[in-house]
């Protein structure tokens, strides 16, 4: 679990970098500039792990690029203290950015070898959100509701079911969109019924998957 005074140095660039892309948020800035985004990567990668692009990670799926998280995580308006539900842990690098900044993480994956693998990482790493192995469609209703929701994976439609574990008051951030770009959308859940969105322009995420295999 080496991180080294240039690992260092590359994030700090990687920080610059996504703060000239018009990130404000000082929070997810320092979160992205002390997680050290080389261990979430297979060794080949490491020399560019700190690139402003995502990666694959294996089973067809990536790390996403950091401006992409940043920007996601800025638009969720994380306090300390909320208790998050990420749809889409896939390597563990978002969930740790939203626990670097006090949240209460819980996170589901759909493969359940990304899963170990994340879950394992991450207890190396001292990181200790929720993990789970699941339908990402369903949410979890168990640990409902939350004051956010970050879907990290382009969904064909806003899914009912993570509407319901929103709490009133709460935002929801989602990818949404066939084929190969998504509009993001940011939901305010005003009522029980009723919600604001707002649309935050294109982004290319891989699919989110239903059933678990």
């Amino acid at each position: 679990m080496t991180d080294t005074y240039r690992h260092q140095g590359l994030r700090r660039k990687l920080v610059e970098t996504i703060k000239s892309k018009g990130i404000r948020d000082e929070r997810v800035l320092d979160a992205i500039g002390k997680i050290p985004r080389h261990l979430f990567l297979d060794s080949s990668f490491t020399e560019i792990a700190y690139q402003d692009k995502p990666f694959p990670i294996g089973l067809g799926q990536t790390i996403s690029q950091p401006y992409t998280v940043a920007f996601q995580t800025e638009l969720l308006e994380v306090k300390p203290g909320d208790k998050i539900l990420e749809i889409g842990t896939g390597s563990g690098y978002q969930a740790c950015v939203l626990f670097e900044m006090g949240a209460k993480v819980f996170s589901i994956e759909r493969h359940r070898e990304l899963h170990k693998k994340s879950k394992a990482l991450l207890n190396k790493m001292g990181y200790t959100p929720k993990l789970f192995y699941g339908d990402g469609y369903k949410g979890l209703p168990t640990f409902a509701p939350f004051d956010k929701i970050l879907v990290t994976a382009g969904a064909p439609e806003i899914p009912d079911d993570l509407l319901k574990q929103l709490k009133v008051g709460g935002f929801m951030v989602i990818p949404v969109g066939k084929g190969g770009s998504q509009v993001m959308f940011r939901l305010k859940k005003t009522s029980d019924s009723e919600f604001e969105k707002e649309e935050f322009g294109h982004f290319r995420f891989v699919p989110l998957l239903g059933k678990k295999d």
